[in-house]
């Protein structure tokens, strides 16, 4: 069973290598299937510097340095919370691409019990895209993989 779009991760891996450059991702939402699709893309070391999942506001603030009187206010979930999260990644592992992404993939009272997420992709220290994504999954990880699904197809359309 593929999880990701093969083809997909095929061309995101050949372009970072052709260009040379490299990709870090800091999740909470996807919960690692970031990393983990990135991970299986042939010649992954070439261009793949890792990722961060990070949960709850501490860690992002310790790890991903997001600012905590604005992630408490919004339970970590914001535009500029991902925004933060994706420059941040690229410092911490050098690299030159950077996705960030956090959300609600549960419906829960503090997202008026809707499933969303906000991500960011940036390259060089600049956001390129950002925006937000809607889920109607019942099921938690599908909502993940629906998630991480819909931001590699923005990455893979980011790089073209």
């Amino acid at each position: 069973m593929e999880l990701f779009d093969k083809n997909q991760l095929i061309r995101i891996g050949k372009y970072l290598k052709r260009k040379k450059e490299t990709i870090a991702v800091a999740e909470s939402v996807t919960a690692g299937l970031l990393q983990y699709a990135f991970s299986n893309i042939p010649d992954a070391t070439d261009f793949y510097q890792g990722g961060l999942t990070a949960y709850n506001v501490a860690q992002k603030f310790k790890h991903l340095q997001v600012e905590p009187i604005h992630a408490m206010a919004v339970n970590c979930v914001s535009p500029s919370v991902a925004e933060q999260m994706a420059l941040q990644v690229c410092r911490i592992f050098g690299a030159h691409w950077g996705i960030g992404i956090t959300g609600y993939a549960t419906p829960v009272p503090e997202s008026d019990n809707k499933q969303f997420a906000y991500f960011a992709i940036t390259y060089k220290e600049k956001i390129l895209l950002k925006g937000m994504l809607r889920s109607n999954d019942k099921n938690p990880p599908e909502a993940q993989l629906h998630y991480t699904q819909a931001v590699l197809q923005k990455l893979a359309t980011v790089l073209k």
